[in-house]
């Protein structure tokens, strides 16, 4: 069992300092559900996900092949070795895209808006790619692209004239360290590279060169012996499961894959328990990882279905826990909010992984471990991070992005992030990741111009917040209800000895959303002095902004006509709101300007409030 270091806990504390109210703010009457105890962030246990149960044969044949047997040995001691082929043809329920496939058969990888030409591209294990290019490339995900562009026939050639590329650059496989080949040979890239092979075997087996055709088989063989030496080796946990996920795949479709099989299943059904958290969420917190689990799973089912065979259990039940924390990223257009590194991932993709996965469910709305909070009003979507930073082993583009929300209503982002970290190396300059991911390039509130949680190299994260707690309530007003979400970490506290409290109250109608943001002494006594502060509202692409003449509200004008107004309490001497520049990532990778809203100034240190209030104008 993996355990954080860090605690999220459900608490009913009231705030320290008084909230200053808005004009016409009512005076709500409190539904209050019990008062829980979060546990703090940890992976399943493996009692809930254990290995598949097999009778007494089948462990002595998967403990052998583990302690070094081969299959063939296994299965056949007395026979000659299978020829080297493949079993079923998998049909994928997954699609790709389609305008990447078209790029690849006109010469070019399209990935995140830039094209390079294939016959410029170095397929060896050490080239200097971006990270999104080395995935693409050496995890050979452009197979699935390629597969929605055309019909096969249109598409072989394609696909035999980049594989000839790549083995040619790679012609070693046994021996190869996946600590010293590069990304090539990275546990995660590997298990892609294979588990694409062999998903998509018609697109590089079905050519009319029988050398190609062997050379690939050959591949697979070596490419999986390889991952079943060194699975254990991946850098987190979600390289591990697509290592696991293509020995898997292995032992199904390629001849004495009984062991294998037997063998991979053990380890996946481990792997994906330390992977997810009690609440089905992935422990990186990235909305990324948790589709891309979902997508593992997708094909090694359809690779189970291709050999008439059932997946074990937990692997139905682990697709069944993933895709309802993924569903409450989602906003009113039905596209992913800029979390971990995110982009706002379309709603075409993110409705064909669902649909794909089989599953049907509703948004998680209190996720714990997962740790995003998800309130709707009427049209009206609101997602608040609410929940420690993954830890440092467990973060890709981690993001010090604690109390930070986005707001929707309908189609329409109010309020966002800026997202797109991971997707740095494409149109996102790799120059400015470690700036997508700061707090400042979130809807939150920053102090003394840093980082509620240390940004650092790798996309990884380091001192800040250890301790978030969380309030979750139903009020009842005089004209209706609405969700009151409040929260609090400790990220400044060390720094600055001030908590960072919000509340933040949506109206179940959807009209209205009313923030308070405190600054509350982290000690029994307040500092002396001041301290510069900055509360952000990125405001999302296509909204007009416009600021009131008193200096205290904007205007926000939608695309689709409507008309929403933003105002604030008591500024307070000194204190401003000023309309910036911004930018926010899109779900193609491609950066997009918009402005943003910032109330700052200098905050006491023996404690402040700041209120503020979205309306939308009739």
């Amino acid at each position: 069992m993996a355990e954080a270091a860090v605690t999220a806990r459900r608490t009913t504390h009231q705030p320290e300092t008084r909230a200053i109210p808005l004009h016409d703010r009512p005076e709500p009457q409190v539904a209050e559900a019990p008062s829980e105890l979060i546990e703090p962030g940890r992976a399943l246990a493996i009692a809930d996900f254990s290995p598949p149960s097999v009778g007494a044969g089948e462990a002595l044949i998967r403990l052998a092949y583990r302690m070094g047997f081969s299959g063939a040995s296994l299965t056949r001691p007395f026979g000659k070795p299978a020829k080297a082929r493949l079993l079923a043809t998998v049909e994928s329920p997954l699609a790709g895209d389609r305008a990447a496939g078209v790029a690849l058969r006109a010469g070019h990888f399209l990935v995140y808006g830039v094209k390079a030409p294939i016959t410029q591209m170095d397929f060896g294990p050490n080239a200097r790619l971006t990270p999104p290019f080395e995935r693409t490339v050496h995890g050979f995900t452009w197979l699935r692209d390629l597969c929605a562009s055309a019909p096969r026939e249109q598409c072989t050639a394609t696909a035999e004239r980049v594989l000839t590329a790549w083995l040619a650059a790679n012609p070693r496989v046994g021996g190869v360290s996946p600590r010293k080949a590069g990304a090539a040979w990275s546990v995660e890239n590997t298990g892609l590279r294979l588990l694409g092979w062999l998903v998509h075997a018609p697109l590089i087996l079905s050519g009319q060169d029988a050398r190609l055709r062997s050379k690939a088989l050959r591949a697979m063989s070596e490419t999986a012996r390889w991952l079943d030496r060194n699975v254990g080796k991946a850098n987190d946990g979600l390289g591990e499961v697509a290592g696991w996920c293509a020995i898997v795949a292995a032992g199904l479709l390629l001849p004495d894959g009984k062991p294998r099989r037997l063998f991979g299943e053990a380890g996946l059904v481990r792997a994906l328990g330390e992977l997810v958290a009690d609440d089905g969420g992935v422990l990186s917190r990235s909305p990324l990882a948790q589709a891309e689990a979902i997508a593992l799973l997708v094909e090694l089912k359809a690779a189970y279905r291709a050999v008439r065979r059932e997946p074990p259990q937990a692997i139905e039940a682990m697709l069944g826990m993933l895709v309802p924390p993924l569903l409450a990223l989602t906003h009113g257009d039905g596209g992913l909010g800029s979390w971990q590194g995110a982009g706002a991932v379309s709603a075409e993709r993110i409705a064909a992984l669902v649909s794909a996965s089989g599953v049907r469910t509703r948004p998680l709305k209190d996720a714990r471990q997962w740790g995003y909070q998800r309130a709707t009003g009427g049209k009206a979507v609101l997602q608040f991070d609410a929940a420690p930073p993954p830890l440092a082993k467990h973060a890709r583009s981690g993001c010090a992005s604690t109390l930070a929300f986005e707001f929707s209503h309908g189609p329409q982002r109010i309020v966002v992030n800026c997202g797109g970290a991971a997707f740095a190396g494409g149109l996102v300059p790799a120059r400015i990741e470690q700036g997508l991911r700061a707090t400042a390039a979130h809807s939150t509130m920053t102090l003394g111009d840093a980082n509620s949680t240390a940004v650092v190299l790798n996309g990884k994260l380091g001192a800040g917040v250890g301790e978030v707690e969380i309030d979750r309530r139903v009020l009842a007003l005089e004209n209706g209800g609405a969700t009151r979400l409040e929260a609090s970490h400790d990220g400044y506290a060390a720094r600055h000895g001030l908590l960072h409290r919000r509340i933040l109250t949506l109206r179940d109608d959807g009209s209205e959303l009313r923030g308070d943001d405190l600054l509350v002494p982290a000690g029994k006594k307040g500092k002396r002095g001041k301290i510069a502060f900055a509360i952000r509202f990125h405001i999302g692409p296509g909204i007009e902004l416009g600021l009131t003449q008193n200096g205290r509200g904007a205007g926000l004008a939608l695309p689709d006509g409507s008309y929403w107004q933003f105002r604030c309490g008591e500024l307070g001497e000194g204190v401003t709101l000023s309309v910036e520049e911004s930018l926010w990532v899109d779900g193609q990778g491609r950066p997009q300007p918009i402005e943003q809203l910032v109330i700052q100034g200098l905050a006491p240190r023996a404690g402040a409030t700041f209120s503020w209030l979205f309306k939308k104008m009739s």
